[in-house]
Order: structure tokens, then C-alpha cells, then sequence
């Protein structure tokens, strides 16, 4: 093999983290796979992967080559593409991220239409309610809601939601509405444990954001188990806005304290590529972010 092939090895294999999947991905044997990487290790004349029985993780080393490998082959693929004429079909692997539920409401039916416009592609879609290291997991492309660290990835505004709380109208009318903040003490609350602020809930008073110290009766760990608890009427909810817009536009969620609510979250979808992003990076960027600046729910 070429510098160039087990450059494209290694970085497949650190990014499925092990040479099985590293091979399924690139279609070869993991025989074929584990002597390449070997070969590079010997090449450079340093442990690029550590390996156990359960994982393969990249070293220091190979962390630092695995940022610059990377680089070298987007060069490698973006030269190719500008020969092309920039007409250069997407194709390859795409690894994509977002948190679980605007994952599953937004972005999988992006990645469906991608797919299915672009036949020589695939994606793997990596949906998790933390913070996900693009360059540290090998992944393409995220979608972040909050504001972004300072970093050098690529940043694209397509929207904004709100932090909203929310009950089912059976609550409001056995328990009343709650007209200030500080009536929610007196509450049944449900917090969720995928957001942030499980405790403190955070309200706009007009000259600064004041805390309330919530007791919730339930704890989730998802946001979908938050919603089924209000949806069932045992109490009152914090959410971003976009998980239940559904049910509040069919009326099964009824908004509370709206004059209070916090300043909307900005969300953008990132990539570690620069300005020259491949065909496969550029035309999923595009087509997601048509998508989701087109979506009501996310104005």
C-alpha cells in the first residue's frame, strides 16, 4: 500500500475505534487492515492505536497524526474535486451527530433525503444527549444547540429554540396556572436530566436571570420520558421548544410563563473542513441547513 492507503486506514480504523469495523468501513479484510496499520507504526517508528481486548484507541501520538491524516486526505480529496471542475458526485463515508430526540424529529429525515439523492454515500448517525468531540470521535458533521465554544470548526447558524415549560391543560385545570416563577414551588415538576439545570430553573426577571430552586416529584434521564409524564397530566416540565411543538400546536401541551422565559439557544451545524469542505460534507451542510432554516418550529 501507499502512504496515502494507510493514511486512510489508520484514520478509519481510530474513527470506528477497531479493525473489524475500520474494515467493514472500508470494505477490506481485517487481516489486510491490522498489517496496514502495523506497517505505519513501523513506518513512522511510533504506537499510533493502543489496543485491549474490547477497544482500539488512539495514543498521543497517534491523536496528533490522526488530526493531520485527516487533513491530508480532505487536501487530497478537495484537489481531486477541484480537477473535477467541482462537479465531483458525493460519495464515502459521512459521520454525523445531533442530540437524540432533534436528531430523530429533524435530522433523520435530512439524512434519508441525502441518501437517497446522493447513492454513493453512507452515513453513520451518532445521536447522543452530550457533548460530542468532532475531532476527538472521528465524526464529519454536528448539530449543536447552545452557544459554541470558541474552536476552529466551521459554524453554520440555522435557527434558534426556546427553553420552555410546559403542562398538559388536564394539570393546569385540576392545579391552576402558575403566574410567576416563584409559584412553581408550590408545583409538581418534572426535570429532565438530558438538559442542563435539572435543579435550577433560570427565569428573564427584566433586569437580570434569576434561579427558582425546583424540588421535582419525578427525575428522567430522557427528555421523550419528561414529555409522556406532562402529556399524562402529573405535572409541569422544562424543555427546549422544539420537542414539543407537535403537541402544543395540537393543543395536548398548553406554554407557561412565557413573559419569562430565557433567551433562545442558536442552533448550528459545525464541521471540522475548512472553506474547501468535500463533496460529501458540502452538499449534506447544505441540504441540512436548507432543511432545518425552512422548518417553522426552529424560527
Amino acid at each position: 500500500m501507499d502512504r496515502f492507503q494507510l493514511m486512510n486506514v489508520f484514520v478509519a480504523v481510530a474513527d470506528e475505534q477497531g479493525f473489524a469495523a475500520g474494515a467493514r468501513r472500508l470494505r477490506m479484510s481485517p487481516p489486510a487492515v491490522t498489517r496496514a496499520v502495523a506497517m505505519l507504526e513501523e513506518h513512522l517508528g511510533v504506537k499510533l492505536l493502543d489496543r485491549t481486548t474490547r477497544h482500539v484507541r488512539a495514543t498521543d501520538a497517534g491523536l496528533r497524526y490522526l488530526e493531520e491524516a485527516r487533513r491530508i486526505l480532505a487536501d487530497v480529496e478537495a484537489a481531486e474535486e477541484s480537477a473535477a471542475g467541482g462537479k465531483a458526485e458525493p460519495r464515502g463515508q459521512l459521520t454525523v451527530t445531533a442530540p437524540v430526540l432533534f436528531g430523530r424529529m429533524f435530522v433523520m429525515p435530512g439524512i434519508v433525503e441525502y441518501l437517497e439523492r446522493y447513492p454513493k454515500t453512507e452515513i453513520s448517525a451518532v445521536l447522543l444527549d452530550r457533548s460530542v468531540s468532532l475531532l476527538e470521535e472521528g465524526i464529519d458533521v454536528g448539530v449543536r444547540i447552545g452557544e459554541l465554544a470558541d474552536s476552529t470548526m466551521r459554524a453554520l447558524r440555522v435557527g434558534s429554540v426556546r427553553i420552555v415549560l410546559c403542562a398538559s391543560p388536564e394539570y393546569l385545570e385540576r392545579r391552576g396556572t402558575p403566574r410567576l416563577p416563584q409559584a412553581l414551588t408550590e408545583h409538581s415538576t418534572i426535570a429532565s436530566v438530558a438538559g442542563s439545570g435539572a435543579i435550577h430553573w433560570r427565569f428573564d426577571a427584566g433586569d437580570g436571570m434569576r434561579p427558582v430552586r425546583v424540588r421535582p416529584r419525578l427525575t428522567v434521564t430522557t427528555n421523550d420520558a419528561a414529555i409522556e409524564a406532562a402529556l399524562r397530566g402529573f405535572g409541569i416540565t422544562r424543555l427546549l421548544s422544539y420537542q414539543v411543538a407537535p403537541l402544543l400546536g395540537a393543543r395536548r401541551l398548553k406554554l407557561l410563563l412565557e413573559d419569562f422565559e430565557p433567551p433562545p439557544w442558536p442552533v448550528h451545524i459545525v464541521h471540522r473542513e475548512g472553506r474547501f469542505a468535500s463533496a460529501k460534507v458540502r452538499a449534506f451542510v447544505d441540504l441540512m441547513a436548507a432543511r432545518l432554516r425552512a422548518d417553522p418550529a426552529l424560527a
